[in-house]
């Protein structure tokens, strides 16, 4: 027997999904621990015992084994990266502290905004001690202003050799126009320096500008010790146990990479987690005949959305992690601290859900792991959705009268409510904040939620999905078996993903007047772009066919913001630029309302991109078969805490196709429950995932 394996680290648990060549497949689920790796061991210990196999036996079935970690995120916001120096352009060592405008609230949440000790939280990745000025200069036509000469490289590299860092970041001005002076400093960085990690910013962020260029960089920097390090440990630990095979890792934008990869970019796979998810998502809708979803992961300590219009998921060309602004192409992914883990407090008289988090430690007070505050899973127990025993899939037990007795007197007496109607009102409090989120990545931007299959991931995402579709008129979710482990899904099966970007600025009067001169330096970059795109896709594990695409980003001129558009025929000619740019004038009426395009004010292009993709051979095909089995009754509240209605209650691992129920009822799915409200059906498809279609408003 073969194996496939996912795994996802998360804040809670860690999620490891496996499927084997006879169809079977399992999600297990190990509690995350403070070195990450524990947590990954004792989920393939888990793996393996599901399958009646030893360890080592399970590792050495394994032909792939994909990984979303939270290392390198975990490392920059809790101060724990690399001591990295920083080598700029002499008068530009300010850089990283001016920043922008909003650089003191950077990263903060909106709660966060609001006070104003947060201001100026996060100081830069490297200090300003640590930056070093050198003589150099190149203008934006990449034409050498001051010259480079060697007597001050080693003046500069004198200094770095005695502040004793463990990486350099090299950011020059304009060196995505000429990079000749950054290579030279990195050659001899490491000519002298060989222990030292080293990132050079026309390779990490070749993009203009250089505060987000120079930021992204030194983040890379300082990033790279650490997951160095912890990838070559987990290697040591997996090899071990007698795994053959080399391990990719999840990137932000969507697809994995080796592991050499990501040593030398682990910028890549800061939200590795989850665009994981989104893109398992992704995958499953175009088996569905989907083409506009929303991926919702309702886990322990947050929530997050991902929205895939016309069969692709959103991108996003700017992250802000830790203070720090990251220049990196990544799954536009929304979060909000809303989780089945939130705590509920009484604030002024007002009943507020999150963002802090109980965390799995000490955890909801169902747990009985001494956690005292009630949090959305106390509440989830109190109203009938869980089971005191069923819960994780009968790993543990949970104290309902513990809950309710935290919800009476944290949450019930200070407001003068029963404990069932605090209940309630603790989920109703959740459920608009997660569909006030829905609402922005949906309404704000264009899009009508109505249009769209909302896909319920996370422990927490099936029972919540009903409540979120009805309120944003969303007719039909889908919850599939693997749902709680959504993000490991993805890593264990998507694409092997490479994405090249480069600027190319184009200034254009008017799309009526396009000359050959204009578009030719464009087809001929293009060109090599792809050409790059497919070369670094080649080989690996993934040897399946490949699919490229292409994105320009264009914005009117004047304006301050781009968006990216497909490049359907490539731009060989005035024809097929024009044809862009109706595409870019297509999606600005979408986003900002017919009549908003101003073709009058001219066009500016900023940059390419070429993202290659190259599938895995063979597709996953489980077999679901288990039918599902009447194993309770209980009574569920629902729209009213004082009418909780009946339900029955089913159990399921991964159910056979073609299965009907219909609401109210529940499923209980190791690690989840889908709550199907009164009026909605529910059916399974040839994969074991059901779709619910929820009652037409008025016929609830």
């Amino acid at each position: 027997m073969r194996f496939r394996v996912g795994t996802d680290v998360g804040g809670t648990f860690t999620d490891v999904w496996v499927y084997a060549d006879d169809g079977r497949q399992a999600v297990l689920k190990a509690p995350t621990t403070a070195d990450i790796i524990g947590g990954i061991m004792d989920g393939i210990e888990l793996a393996a015992g599901r399958f009646g196999l030893s360890v080592e036996e399970f590792c050495s079935s394994v032909d792939r084994f994909g990984h979303g970690t939270t290392a390198g995120l975990n490392a920059l916001l809790t101060g724990s990266a690399a001591r990295t120096a920083l080598i700029t352009t002499a008068g530009f060592g300010d850089t990283l502290e001016i920043g922008r405008l909003k650089r003191q609230l950077a990263g903060l949440t909106e709660l966060e905004i609001g006070d104003y000790r947060n201001r100026g939280r996060w100081s830069p990745v490297v200090p300003r001690t640590l930056v070093f000025e050198i003589a150099e200069r190149i203008d934006r036509a990449g034409e050498v202003v001051v010259p480079l000469d060697r007597p001050e490289i080693d003046r500069v590299l004198d200094r770095v050799g005695g502040a004793g860092v463990q990486a350099v970041a090299v950011a020059t001005l304009w060196s995505v126009a000429n990079p000749e002076h950054e290579r030279r400093i990195g050659a001899a960085v490491r000519e002298r320096f060989p222990d030292l990690f080293v990132s050079l910013s026309h390779e990490i962020a070749p993009a203009v500008g250089e505060y987000a260029r120079m930021s992204t960089t030194a983040v890379n920097a300082a990033l790279g010790p650490v997951m160095s390090a912890y990838l070559a440990r987990l290697d040591e630990a997996l090899r071990g146990r007698g795994l053959g095979v080399p391990m990719v890792v999840m990137t932000s934008e969507g697809g994995v990479v080796s592991a050499d990869v990501v040593s030398d970019q682990p910028v890549s796979v800061l939200m590795s987690g989850p665009a994981a998810g989104v893109i398992a998502c992704q995958q499953i809708g175009r088996r569905l005949g989907e083409e506009h979803l929303l991926t919702v992961d309702v886990g322990g300590t947050s929530f997050d959305v991902g929205t895939v219009v016309r069969g692709n998921p959103l991108l996003r060309d700017q992250l802000t992690v830790g203070g720090a602004d990251i220049q990196r192409p990544a799954i536009d992914v929304a979060t909000i601290g809303a989780g089945g883990g939130s705590i509920a407090r009484v604030r002024d008289g007002a009943l507020t859900v999150g963002p802090f988090s109980a965390g799995a430690r000490p955890g909801p007070v169902c747990y009985r792991r001494g956690g005292s505050e009630p949090t959305a899973t106390d509440a989830d127990l109190v109203l009938g959705v869980l089971d005191e025993d069923g819960f994780a899939g009968g790993t543990m037990r949970l104290d309902r009268a513990a809950a309710a007795a935290a919800i009476a007197e944290r949450i019930a007496r200070p407001l003068g409510l029963g404990v069932v109607e605090a209940a309630w009102g603790i989920r109703q409090v959740l459920d608009a904040r997660m569909a006030d989120l829905l609402r922005s990545v949906t309404i704000e931007k264009g899009h009508d939620p109505r249009e769209f299959v909302l896909f319920a991931g996370g422990g927490q995402g099936p029972s919540h999905a009903w409540a979120l579709c009805r309120d944003l008129g969303i007719r039909t979710f889908v919850v599939t078996p693997t749902a709680t482990g959504q993000s490991a899904f993805g890593t264990g099966t998507c694409e092997l993903k490479r994405t090249i970007s480069r600027p190319h600025h184009l200034r254009l009067p008017s799309a009526d007047r396009i000359a050959v001169r204009d578009v030719e330096p464009l087809a001929a970059a293009l060109a090599a772009m792809t050409a790059e795109a497919e070369a670094a896709s080649a080989g690996g594990p993934a040897q399946g066919g490949l699919a490229i695409r292409r994105t320009a980003a264009i914005r009117y001129r004047g304006q301050a913001h781009h968006l990216d558009v497909p490049i359907i025929d490539g731009l060989g000619s005035p024809a097929a630029l024009e044809k862009t740019l109706r595409q870019f004038e297509e999606r600005y009426e979408a986003l900002y309302g017919a009549g908003s395009a101003f073709r009058e004010a001219g066009f500016e292009l900023l940059g390419l991109r070429v993202i290659a993709a190259r599938a895995l051979d063979g597709a996953v095909r489980p077999t679901a078969r288990d039918e599902l089995v009447a194993d309770d009754i209980r009574d569920v509240v629902f729209d009213d805490p004082a009418k909780p209605v009946e339900c029955p209650a089913y159990r399921t691992a991964f159910p056979a196709p073609g299965q009907v129920v219909a609401g109210p009822c529940l499923v209980v799915f190791p690690g989840q429950t889908l709550v199907v409200p009164p009026g909605a059906s529910a059916r399974t498809d040839e994969l074991g995932n059901f779709v619910v279609t929820l009652a037409e408003e008025g016929t609830r």
